[in-house]
């Protein structure tokens, strides 16, 4: 294998040959270089859905409230939905083995908020403590919300990255206060979000000092919760459907209507986008196989053009003594050589080109395109052991030629 004359001796014949060696090694390059573009957009577009349902949990459900669209019960359409506290009781107690994490919401928008010089305006949450692990928020500095603080009505807030930095800048905000409306409140805590910018310019403060200081009907904007984590995704789905099927029936709206009482399942759409990856990565791998397959009869018809064009040349290292095995073992270096080079090559093409164009990809929805080392690599030992099987087969029959025969070859 480490033979310095063999190795020189097939270094020669590759520089005698260059074009052949050309072709075989572009071949291989360009099916590798295509089967690492290919799986790197894929997976390009799973970043992009990952990202866009970053900012929930998987488990999160979201209800909201809006218009009747349909007769009911003696009803006008047209009526407005109102959520209020016995909804949330009504909930809990319907529900209890079902939910893991509950918050009633309201919602003021464009609240400004001040401090000291800096001000601007913000979207003000009031909820309860379990809203954290619904948005997947991470405390960065202090605390989140406290059952303590629902039940005193304080006037706190646990504000987003971003709002931190607009309104204070390089300082620390955690216990420092803030005017919202002309009403203060202190800074507990700052918290960071998956979901990306937007999702850090929000301001949380508890459920109960909002609501009371802004609806004072107990009206509720909408409910978040998460179910139980030992649903799987049928079952999810199934507690979604019967949970809007409930209140529904509360309400007074019609089963049919789809505009009164909105739920929003996250597992409807984690089923979703698993069937959609899915699918895509069949038709990728589908793709990237057909790419590999037609590299290997690339290669491998190129390995018969060589060894038949060397044919003269087996008949003379025959009638001057080497063995068909020496034969073959050359002519498979070679071919092992020409494969995994060429295969190396075309792998650095196909995440070099992933790299470079990856920014200019975030415009149609493909968000860091990349590709697993081991699939690459994997797919390039396949090529190998292709083009070692392609070189054996052509090399093993002309070294079963007799001298004189493949002396006379044409």
């Amino acid at each position: 294998m480490f033979d310095l004359d063999r190795w020189q001796e097939i270094f020669q014949t590759i520089g005698k040959n260059k074009l052949r060696t050309v072709l075989a090694g572009f071949t291989i390059a360009f099916a590798i270089m295509l089967f690492t573009l290919l799986f790197g957009i894929g997976n390009g577009l799973k970043h992009s859905f990952e990202k866009g349902f970053a900012g929930d949990s998987e488990n999160s459900i979201y209800i909201n409230s809006g218009i009747t669209t349909k007769p009911y019960k003696g009803l006008q359409s047209g009526r407005s939905i109102q959520f209020r506290n016995d909804d949330s009781k009504f909930i809990n107690e319907k529900f209890e083995d079902e939910i893991q994490f509950f918050s009633p919401n309201v919602q003021r928008n464009n609240v400004q908020a001040i401090y000291k010089g800096e001000h601007n305006n913000y979207t003000v949450r009031g909820v309860y403590p379990d809203y954290q692990p619904l948005e997947s928020a991470e405390i960065t500095d202090g605390r989140f919300l406290s059952y303590l603080d629902l039940k005193r009505k304080a006037k706190v807030v646990a504000i987003g990255r971003l709002v931190e930095k607009d309104l204070f800048g390089n300082l620390n905000a955690l216990g420092k206060n803030i005017n919202l409306e002309g009403v203060s409140y202190k800074v507990v805590g700052v918290f960071s979000d998956p979901g990306g910018d937007n999702d850090e310019r929000f301001i949380y403060a508890p459920f109960t000092t909002i609501q009371g200081m802004y609806k004072p009907n107990d009206e509720i904007d909408y409910f978040g919760l998460t179910f139980n984590s030992k649903l799987n995704a049928d079952e999810a789905i199934a507690f979604g459907n019967l949970l809007t099927k409930v209140l529904k029936e509360k309400h007074n709206v019609d089963p049919r209507d789809q505009g009164a009482i909105r739920v929003r399942n996250r597992a409807e759409v984690t089923k979703n986008t698993q069937v959609f990856i899915t699918t895509l990565n069949v038709i990728i791998l589908f793709i990237g196989i057909g790419t590999l397959i037609a590299g290997i009869i690339g290669i491998s018809n190129i390995m018969v053009y060589i060894v038949k064009e060397r044919t003269k040349e087996i008949g003379i290292r025959k009638a001057l003594g080497a063995t068909p095995n020496s034969i073959i073992g050359m002519i498979m270096m070679e071919s092992i050589f020409v494969t995994a080079v060429a295969g190396y090559t075309g792998l650095l093409i196909g995440v070099f080109t992933l790299k470079a164009i990856g920014k200019s990809l975030e415009k149609y929805w493909i968000l860091n395109p990349s590709v697993e080392t081991y699939v690459v690599v994997g797919a390039t030992i396949v090529l190998v052991i292709a083009g070692t099987i392609a070189g054996y087969i052509p090399a093993k029959r002309a070294a079963s030629i007799k001298p004189i025969v493949a002396l006379n070859d044409e």
